[in-house]
């Protein structure tokens, strides 16, 4: 485990090294165990290192694991890529707005949407990177290699919007 996490921290400082500056409006994390005292945005470093750790998966599952922020995140998804702004995500779901700030703000922290002002109003979308990489995460390891058993879930994970073919 030692040997594996010095690896990934030294491929991660050279990704944290060449990353693009941070937007203003993306949080820094605090240090984590096996971070080697780095302090970078989780979402950047998924995305750069292809690495999710159990305290992060079990955070963004912790996040999910309650009906109100599973249906806002549900619908942000179903939204995307425009978003919807918190007086609408609340008046959808049926619960009060500052009851949805709570809750947006646990989704948030674990890093699933992110929020954009937009003049008076906050936008929330749902930040499908970490989506992805949450969904990598469980089904990294799944039938042990055994390709006929994972085809089946492979194929209903395929998206529901494939990409548009360039035209010449």
């Amino acid at each position: 485990m030692a040997r594996q996490t010095a690896v990934h921290d030294e491929v991660c400082d050279e990704a944290d090294q060449q990353a693009p500056e941070r937007p203003a409006n993306v949080k820094k994390i605090g240090v984590r165990s096996g971070y080697s005292g780095l302090t970078i945005d989780e979402a950047q470093h998924i995305h750069q290192c292809g690495y999710m750790d159990n305290s992060t998966a079990i955070t963004a599952l912790a996040a999910l694991a309650q009906s109100t922020r599973l249906e806002t995140f549900r619908l942000l998804v179903k939204h995307e890529p425009h978003g919807l702004p918190v007086g609408e995500l609340a008046k959808t779901i049926d619960v009060p707005q500052n009851t949805m700030s709570a809750h947006l703000k646990i989704l948030t922290q674990a890093g699933l949407i992110a929020g954009e002002r937009h003049s008076r109003s906050i936008v929330y979308r749902a930040n499908l990177d970490v989506f992805r990489e949450l969904t990598l995460f469980l089904i990294k390891d799944c039938c042990g290699g055994n390709a006929e058993i994972c085809t089946p879930l492979i194929a209903e994970l395929m998206p529901c919007c494939p990409p548009a073919k360039a035209t010449a």
